[in-house]
C-alpha cells in the first residue's frame, strides 16, 4: 500500500525499456506517478505541456540521435532534474553515460543492485513544489503574526492557484462557501478573494516564466486558462501589459516583491485578526 497521500504525488516523464518500466512502477510504491513516453521528443513534449518533477531516461533506450535533443530540454528546462537510469553493465551504456554526460545530464541512478532503487525512490519521492516554496517564504513571512488558519488559508492559496482558476472553485476546495469567504474578506476591509487568487496566479505564470523552453502558450495552458488569448485578456485586465511584455517587465522576484507590498504589508494589521476559515474547514480539506 502507498505511504504517499494522491497530492504528495511527483510526476516523472519517463523514457524506459519495457523491461525497466514496471521495475520503475514498483519502486515508485504510489509515490511519484510515471508517464512512459517512447522516445525523448516525446518526454520533452510533456514537459512543455504539464508540470514534471524530473525526467528519467534509460541510458539503454536513449539513441544516440537524440542526445542532441536531451542537451535541449536540459538547457531549456534547468528546473526539472533529468536522471539518467543504468539498469546493466556493458559497453554502449558506458558510452551512452559518457554521452549524456557531456549533454549536461549530471546524475546517474545505477539499479544494478538494491541500493539504486533506494537511491530513485529518494529523488522522486516527493514533488519538488519549486513554485510553491518559492512564493510562500516572503509572504508567510510578511504574516508571521497572522493566527494560523488565515496562514494555512494563505499556504492553500498559493497550493491550489496553479490549477484554480475561480474563487468558487478555491472555496469548494476549501470546504467553504464562496458567499461566505467572500464576505469575510470584505468585512475585514481586504481585497476579496477573487483579487489576491488573480494575482498569486500570476505569481505562478512569473514563475514558470523563469523556464526559457516555455512559450506564453505553455504557460497559458499550464495554469489551466481556456486559451492564450484568455491569459493574455488577464494580463491586460490585471496590469495592462501583454503576456510578452509581463514575462520581460515582471521576472518572480519583481513580481513577488510587488505582491507582497501591495496585497500583504498594507493589510498586515487586519491579518492579524483575521479567520478565514470556519473551524474544522482545513481539517476537513485535508482528509
Amino acid at each position: 500500500m502507498s505511504h504517499c497521500p494522491e497530492r504528495s504525488r511527483a510526476t516523472v516523464a519517463a523514457v524506459l525499456t519495457p523491461g525497466e518500466r514496471p521495475s520503475v512502477e514498483a519502486a515508485g510504491n504510489g509515490c511519484f506517478a510515471v508517464l512512459h513516453r517512447d522516445s525523448i521528443p516525446e518526454a520533452v513534449r510533456v514537459v512543455r505541456e504539464r508540470p514534471v518533477d524530473l525526467v528519467l531516461v534509460s541510458v539503454h533506450r536513449c539513441c544516440p540521435r537524440q542526445v542532441e535533443t536531451l542537451a535541449h530540454l536540459v538547457r531549456e528546462f534547468p528546473a526539472v532534474p533529468t536522471v539518467a537510469l543504468l539498469s546493466r553493465h556493458d559497453t554502449g551504456a558506458t558510452e551512452m553515460l559518457l554521452r549524456l554526460g557531456a549533454s549536461g545530464v549530471r546524475q546517474v541512478v545505477d539499479v544494478t543492485s538494491p541500493a539504486g532503487w533506494t537511491q530513485l525512490r529518494q529523488i522522486v519521492g516527493q514533488p519538488a513544489s519549486r513554485a510553491v516554496a518559492r512564493i510562500q517564504g516572503p509572504i508567510l513571512t510578511a504574516l508571521d503574526e497572522a493566527p494560523t488558519d488565515a496562514r494555512l488559508f494563505v499556504e492553500a492559496l498559493i497550493r491550489l492557484a496553479a490549477d484554480t482558476a475561480t474563487v468558487t472553485a478555491l472555496a469548494q476546495r476549501l470546504y467553504v462557501r464562496p458567499s461566505t469567504l467572500m464576505s469575510r474578506f470584505a468585512r475585514a476591509g481586504l481585497p476579496s478573494p477573487k483579487n489576491y487568487l488573480a494575482a498569486v496566479r500570476l505569481l505562478h505564470a512569473a514563475f514558470l516564466f523563469e523556464t526559457a523552453g516555455l512559450s506564453v502558450a505553455d504557460v497559458a495552458y499550464r495554469l489551466e486558462y481556456s486559451s492564450p488569448q484568455s491569459f493574455g485578456r488577464h494580463l491586460r485586465a490585471m496590469l495592462g501589459v501583454t503576456a510578452l511584455e509581463f514575462r520581460h517587465r515582471y521576472p518572480f522576484a519583481v513580481a513577488l516583491e510587488r505582491f507582497v507590498a501591495l496585497m500583504v504589508q498594507p493589510y498586515r494589521q487586519v491579518w492579524r485578526d483575521f479567520h478565514p476559515l470556519a473551524a474544522g474547514a482545513w481539517e476537513a480539506a485535508q482528509n
